[in-house]
């Protein structure tokens, strides 16, 4: 089957009605590839050697694609070396079945507002043409991909594996990794990184998107916001201002800890160094 392929600006709109939250995650449908880099498409989409991000979501009726479960709503945000670009890709998809009862307390979209929307393979190209050959950023990334190529290959059983398409950054992956034996789910991660999700109340692809793009740029440092106002702009322009301190500032206090706040400290690292096997690292630097 053939797509007929082309580029269209989006821009970012301002009703977002649904909300999201976690994509459901069911553990026994991790992909063998979880750890693997995934992607999609062969179109380039920047010419000038930027970095190109794209952030993804989807809604589906249900947790299987191996069950018959379907796409209903992708939603996708586009960064540019790492900065929201203003252009992005909300779809909401007829997936000729009926939405299980669970996904539908999950993201709260129905079989009637569904009715009239266009299918995936209607869609497709549209979708494809965003995504180009950028880097896909996507929360328990298995998930995702899996109905996405369980759609591909109801419309082109030569598409194969997404895995051999693009690149794909797991930000589940990578919570893990950097805060073991915790909570890593979206919610939590705005919670840890201070990212404003009091929108979400049910799950809706573009919001997670957006919610997950704040969290990526938190989690792997530099801009923390998907603002397009005044920093945004400026970086556009090449301006940038130097906030300077006054030289006749006062100097700041220093606080020393005290003989008592020392000791118990001291108790603290040798309890440390004793209950791990490789002992305290602090207490080993005071050594050398």
């Amino acid at each position: 089957m053939e797509f007929k392929v082309f580029l269209q600006p989006f821009v970012f709109g301002t009703q977002i009605d649904e909300e999201p939250s976690e994509a459901f995650f069911n553990a026994n449908s991790v992909a063998p590839w979880m750890d693997q880099r995934f992607l999609i498409a062969d179109l380039k989409t920047d010419q000038g050697g930027s970095m190109r991000q794209v952030v993804l979501d989807t809604e589906t009726t249900g947790l299987e694609p191996s069950q018959g479960h379907r796409i209903i709503e992708i939603g996708c945000v586009e960064l540019i070396n790492r900065r929201a670009t203003g252009r992005y890709y909300h779809q909401y998809i007829q997936p000729e079945r009926q939405v299980d009862l669970g996904a539908l307390e999950v993201h709260g979209i129905t079989d009637e507002f569904l009715a009239d929307k266009p299918l995936f393979a209607e869609i497709v190209a549209d979708f494809i043409a965003f995504v180009g050959e950028s880097e896909l950023i996507i929360h328990n990334a298995p998930f995702d991909l899996s109905f996405i190529d369980a759609e591909m290959l109801r419309l082109d059983s030569a598409w194969g594996s997404t895995a051999n398409r693009v690149s794909v950054l797991d930000t589940l992956v990578l919570a893990r990794k950097m805060h073991p034996g915790q909570k890593n789910n979206l919610d939590v991660l705005c919670k840890r990184y201070n990212v404003d999700n009091t929108e979400r109340e049910l799950h809706g692809a573009l919001l997670d998107a957006r919610i997950l793009a704040d969290v990526y740029l938190a989690m792997t440092g530099g801009q923390t916001s998907l603002s397009l106002t005044s920093d945004f702009e400026s970086s556009l322009s090449g301006q940038h201002t130097i906030l300077r301190l006054p030289v006749d500032r006062p100097p700041l206090r220093i606080i020393r800890a005290s003989d008592h706040e020392l000791r118990a400290h001291r108790k603290r690292l040798e309890e440390i160094d004793g209950a791990t096997e490789s002992g305290c690292v602090w207490l080993q630097l005071d050594k050398q």
